[in-house]
Parts: structure tokens; C-alpha cells; sequence
């Protein structure tokens, strides 16, 4: 069969109208069936058309019925192609990268080899982008200890179905305790990974480093999830303060939005205290704790414990007594 230009034209432009629209379906799960046409320039009859054409190609599109009528990209057998914008493409590259460094056992093989498989097909600009951002990058936030994705999966599957958990759990000093929660959330803070979970034996919320998380078991009993406390403060408690020797709360002469700008909550957390703020934080000595305080620009007062108050005081009169004023 020979075709003329004119139908050549409009098989390339079907071709790349169902291109576009193939993307816009992966691009987020409802549309609406006259946001779809409007967005190819279509009208809604070309658009089923164009629909049923997609089925035809294994592509499982969904449609729901009312007024407006609208699609959605279901699931299918295989993976289909996905189809990136240039922003998105470099996204999911520098994501990649920055996965091959990660903490989960395996991760990093498996992010290399998509990585290697997406700069294969990446055009010649969008390579030399990626190329200048990732060798002009680096670090410094290291490694943590590594976690097992099944043992992550586990936990992530018995959070989202609301499954009661049994494991064993190391603390600092290596003494092992046997716990029963009902889990939450994982929250990883670049180095590590944490679970945040309802102790049923103890009847409140902890947070357990999964790297420490030993045997865990699903329990096959399912909870009502109640509410939890603000999950970004109970984690920064649990690890900028509960772990070191010293446990400090400072009252500092900013606002708390200033204060919380210059601390992560992996470092210490921050309360409110009318236009001030109190910062809680922890270290193992006591001079790195007001070297931190002292670099963070801002007058403060310690208000426990009462000995880093006092070698405040003897730092403060040692100085004073080394730079008398002229």
C-alpha cells in the first residue's frame, strides 16, 4: 500500500498527539476527559478515538463514567514505556546518582544499573546536564549503616496495612529488648533509617533505628491507627538529644523560625517562646556544645542542666579575663 503526504501527515501527527497523550496519563492518575482534549487541541471524539488506539496497543487506560466523563493510566502486565519531559529526565538522574550512594543494601548496584540504562537514551543535551551537575557535586553527608530492602519493605508494608509487629531491638549499649508496635512511618534522614512506631508495652511513641531492628515478624494482627504526634519532632528528639550525655535546653534571643533555619532536625529541635525560642539539643562534651551555641550568632541562656551552665560561666570569665576591655 502506498500513501500519499497527506496521509503520511496525519499518521505522524495521530503518532505524536498519542505520544503526548501517553505522557499526560503518566503525568498524574485522574483526568477528565475535556481537560485530556483540551490539552491536545482535540475534540472529546478524537480523544476516544485516540483512547481506544492506546488500548489497542496493550496500554491499559481506564475510563470512568459521569458528566464529564475522565481516563486513567491503570495497571498492566509490564512496565510501558514512560515518557519524560527534559526537567523530569535530569530529576530522575540526579536522583539516581544520588542513590548509588545510599544506605539500603543493593540500592546502589540497582541505581547504577538504571542510571546506566537512562544515559544510554539520553539526548546529547540532556546528558552533558546531567554530566556537569553530578562530577561538579559532591557529598558530604556519608554513609550510614545499611539496611535490608526486604526488611524495609516489610516495615513499609506493615505501616501502610496498619499490622502489629513483634522484633528484637539493640539500643546504644548493645542490650537487646524485645518489642511489640503498632508501626507508623519510616523516615530516613539521608544516613539513616528510623521506624516510628506505638510501644504496646509501653503504651507511647518511640522511634527505632532499623539498622538495630533485629527478627522482625508481621503479627497477622491488624490496629486503628491512632493519631500520632508530629512525627519530624519525635524523631529529631529521638536523635539530636536522647542519645548523647549531655542533654541541653537553651533559651536563645531569636524568633523560632530564625533558630530553626540555622538548625537541622537531626541536630536539635525548637519550641516556641513568645519572640524567642528554646533549643533543645544534645552532645557528648560540653565544649561542643557551646562552640554550636556560641557559632549560631544569637545571645543565649542555658536553662539545664545546671553544669553546662556553670562551664559557661567559667568559659565566659576566662575569656573576659584574656580580653580585658581597653
Amino acid at each position: 500500500m502506498v500513501l500519499d503526504r497527506r496521509q503520511t501527515g496525519e499518521m505522524l501527527e495521530t503518532s505524536a498527539r498519542l505520544l503526548r497523550l501517553l505522557s499526560l496519563l503518566q503525568s498524574r492518575r485522574d483526568w477528565t476527559g475535556p481537560d485530556l482534549a483540551h490539552r491536545l487541541e482535540v475534540t472529546t471524539r478524537t480523544l476516544r478515538r485516540d483512547v481506544d488506539r492506546l488500548r489497542r496497543l496493550g496500554y491499559p487506560v481506564e475510563a470512568a463514567s459521569g458528566p464529564a466523563g475522565g481516563y486513567r493510566l491503570g495497571i498492566g502486565a509490564a512496565l510501558p514505556p514512560l515518557l519524560l519531559d527534559d526537567t523530569e529526565a535530569v530529576a530522575i538522574a540526579v536522583g539516581l546518582r544520588t542513590a548509588s550512594g545510599g544506605t539500603v543494601t543493593g540500592l546502589a548496584e540497582a541505581a547504577e544499573a538504571a542510571l546506566t540504562k537512562l544515559e544510554r537514551v539520553l539526548p546529547a543535551r540532556l546528558r552533558d546536564r546531567v554530566d556537569a551537575l553530578t562530577s561538579s557535586t559532591v557529598s558530604l553527608t556519608g554513609t550510614g549503616p545499611a539496611v535490608e530492602p526486604a526488611e524495609l519493605i516489610m516495615l513499609a508494608r506493615a505501616c501502610r496495612e496498619s499490622e502489629q509487629l513483634r522484633f528484637g531491638y539493640l539500643d546504644g549499649r548493645d542490650r537487646r529488648t524485645e518489642r511489640s508496635v503498632e508501626p507508623h512511618r519510616l523516615v530516613s534522614t539521608g544516613r539513616r533509617w528510623y521506624l516510628v512506631a506505638r510501644d504496646q508495652d509501653r503504651d507511647d511513641w518511640r522511634t527505632f533505628r532499623v539498622d538495630r531492628i533485629e527478627d522482625p515478624v508481621l503479627t497477622g494482627r491488624r490496629f486503628t491507627p491512632t493519631a500520632p504526634p508530629d512525627l519530624a519532632a519525635l524523631v529529631s528528639r529521638s536523635i539530636s538529644v536522647a542519645p548523647y550525655q549531655w542533654q541541653a535546653q537553651v533559651k536563645i534571643r531569636a524568633s523560632m523560625a530564625e533558630v530553626a533555619a540555622q538548625v537541622p532536625p537531626t541536630v536539635g529541635w525548637v519550641e516556641e517562646a513568645g519572640a524567642e525560642c528554646v533549643l533543645h539539643t544534645g552532645a557528648n562534651a560540653p565544649d561542643n556544645l557551646i562552640a554550636h551555641l556560641i557559632g549560631l550568632g544569637h545571645p543565649f541562656e542555658v536553662l539545664e542542666p545546671p553544669e553546662l551552665r556553670a562551664r559557661v560561666r567559667t568559659l565566659a570569665t576566662a575569656l573576659l579575663d584574656t580580653h580585658p576591655a581597653p
